[in-house]
């Protein structure tokens, strides 16, 4: 390939488990059949669908797992320089309307409920030794452009900078910090429940989500 093919891309999905109050989680649904939706949709040359994993919803107790992960998709993806990782992360919003793009994390841990390993953490620094809570990190996708491409094709797309304090923004912040310190890139995508969008709906906006990842890198 020349320089001025397609940089290529390889984009890791999760979604979360159930938690409560909401006892199907769409994003699970979504990432255990985002593998054989996409085979049928095909995606654009040079962009892989790499690992697809659903997370406990859960914070401190989930993230050896999400770090296994993580750490694993970038080992066995980003051998080549020229090769782009991306980490897109799916969570619920049950009282959203349309999705929205999280632009930020906070590092504030502050959980309305337990998680479903029983932690409720207040107030607390996701990673201590990057100080105050007040603390964000941002992505360095072009949300915009993200936007702008997801609209084109119809959806109801907002842009966010507030992805809440419970478990969305808990591994989203550690996510963001991981891809910087690994040359990678990471994003949060909040979806409604599948009664406000439907499953097809959802899915079909994923697969387009993809295409609009590998666009705007």
């Amino acid at each position: 390939m020349g320089s001025e093919g397609p940089k290529p891309i390889t984009i890791n999905v999760s979604g979360f488990k159930k938690f409560q109050g909401v006892p199907e989680n769409p994003t699970e649904t979504i990432v255990n059949n985002l593998t054989s939706f996409v085979e049928k949709k095909r995606l654009p040359p040079g962009v892989t669908l790499g690992t697809c994993t659903v997370l406990e919803t859960a914070g401190d107790g989930a993230l050896p797992m999400l770090f296994e992960v993580m750490e694993s998709g970038i080992s066995s993806n980003g051998s080549t320089s020229d090769e782009q990782v991306v980490w897109l992360h799916l969570g619920v919003n049950s009282g959203a309307l349309k999705f929205a793009i999280e632009q930020q994390s906070v590092n504030e841990a502050t959980f309305r409920c337990p998680d479903e390993l029983g932690w409720q953490p207040q107030q607390l620094p996701i990673v201590p030794e990057d100080g105050q809570t007040s603390r964000t990190r941002q992505t360095s996708l072009s949300t915009e452009a993200i936007l702008k491409f997801l609209r084109k094709k119809g959806y109801d797309v907002t842009l966010s900078k507030d992805a809440g304090r419970f478990v969305c923004n808990y591994v989203y912040y550690h996510s963001l910090r991981l891809a910087e310190q690994r040359g990678s890139k990471s994003l949060f995508v909040h979806v409604p429940p599948f009664s406000r969008i439907d499953e097809e709906t959802q899915m079909n906006f994923v697969a387009s989500l993809l295409e609009a990842i590998a666009s705007s890198c």
